[in-house]
């Protein structure tokens, strides 16, 4: 079954009531409306105008996603419903069209490790309060074992697994942050790049990057980055292609 874009505009508050101006709601109503009237150019003009003011949500990126899916401009909206799902992984319609859109440009992606695949059955803020729960449960039960005069071998394994809870919800977020999906997650919005073996457009080409695909930014020097590919080589691309997902 050929899938489905989503086209509908969540046409919802940026962030909490109170905390976006009157001047951004008017910028988000009328790109909103420039959207509607397929003007998108200009919708795509005003939702990045938010961007740069700092007003994120995942319904923003969304939809900026949709509006630069609609302009032909595939790189860039995969870039934004990466971002999207970024702040919010359970962003159905975001995700839906990410696939649409990686389908269309043949975009390539980062291969996940089976650890990084086992630690995405969560978030990383569910990690974080399974590890501060965790901790400080571990604490509150060694204080009592202190001040108790019997040693309870059940209060001593409460704390082993509290804290192999608190050690491997550590883990997982570490895994998570440094992993495919991590701070280094790059998105190629340049055509047809050309990743190659040094800083040098003449340089032996390691693999060709179609508008979309994803790479891993492992460090930079000057106009270039050096990034780990979706084909598990590393290579050299220009600095101008690609931009991170995680702002």
């Amino acid at each position: 079954m050929k899938k489905r874009f989503c086209l509908s505009i969540v046409a919802v508050a940026l962030v909490l009531a109170g905390a976006v101006s009157a001047a951004d709601e008017s910028v988000f109503a009328k790109a909103n409306q420039a959207y509607n009237e397929s003007r998108f150019k200009e919708a795509a003009d005003g939702y990045e105008s938010l961007v740069r003011a700092g007003n994120w949500s995942a319904n923003l990126f969304y939809d900026l996603g949709n509006t630069r899916f609609r302009l032909g401009d595939f790189g860039n909206a995969i870039l934004n419903y990466e971002r999207a799902l970024a702040l919010d992984p359970r962003h159905p319609e975001a995700d839906a069209n990410l696939r649409l859109a990686r389908d269309e440009a043949r975009a390539l992606e980062l291969r996940k490790d089976w650890i990084e695949r086992y630690a995405g059955m969560a978030t990383v803020k569910q990690y974080s309060i399974a590890a501060a729960v965790g901790f400080w449960f571990a604490l509150f039960i060694a204080a009592q074992l202190l001040l108790s005069r019997r040693r309870s071998a059940g209060r001593i394994a409460v704390i082993a697994m509290s804290l192999l809870v608190s050690g491997v919800s550590i883990f997982a977020i570490y895994t998570l942050e440094n992993g495919t999906r991590g701070n280094a997650l790059a998105v190629v919005t340049g055509k047809e790049i050309v990743a190659r073996l040094a800083t040098a457009d003449d340089a032996k080409s390691v693999l060709l990057l179609p508008a979309g695909s994803e790479i891993k930014i492992l460090s930079d020097r000057g106009d270039w980055i050096y990034a780990a590919l979706p084909n598990d080589q590393r290579g050299w691309i220009p600095a101008s292609s690609a931009e991170r997902v995680r702002l």
